[in-house]
């Protein structure tokens, strides 16, 4: 059984050790990917699904306010993209702003969660989101483009 990585696009170092450590709490055999700014999202993400490139994540767990690029810019390029719009995104951000959520929505996001200010919080929904997305979703595999 293949089992996709899930990506976490963030810029704040104590989120990534804090949502590392959730992951690896609920014992998910999915592997972690940190990617630190959208312009390296966006990179990675041409590269996915092709014989030399990277599997498909199971989830991507996305921020908004990042430097390069934000999470809506990066949202964005991968729901207007026929070959990505099926990837779970899931948009895990501090902003409770309302245009926000509405245009990350508008967009396709598959979920908007507004990360909880209390620690443990925090920590228990970083785990509900990762045993929900990578082991009880079930989403249709993104198709290649011919030519």
């Amino acid at each position: 059984m293949k089992i996709n990585p899930i990506w976490l696009v963030e810029d704040s170092i104590n989120d990534i050790e804090l949502t590392i450590t959730a992951l690896e709490e609920s014992n998910l055999a999915n592997r972690l990917i940190v990617i630190r700014d959208g312009g390296e999202a966006l990179e990675r993400l041409k590269t996915l699904g092709y014989p030399d490139g990277e599997p498909f994540p199971a989830v991507i767990l996305l921020d908004i306010k990042m430097p390069k690029v934000d999470g809506i810019g990066v949202l964005r390029a991968i729901k207007s993209d026929p070959r990505l719009k099926n990837l779970p995104v899931v948009v895990l951000t501090s902003s409770r702003e309302g245009p926000d959520v509405n245009t990350c929505y508008e967009l396709g996001a598959n979920a908007y969660v507004v990360k909880p200010m209390e620690f443990g919080d925090f920590f228990d929904a970083l785990k509900i989101l990762g045993k929900f997305w990578a082991i009880l979703n079930e989403w249709p595999e993104p198709k290649m483009s011919k030519g």
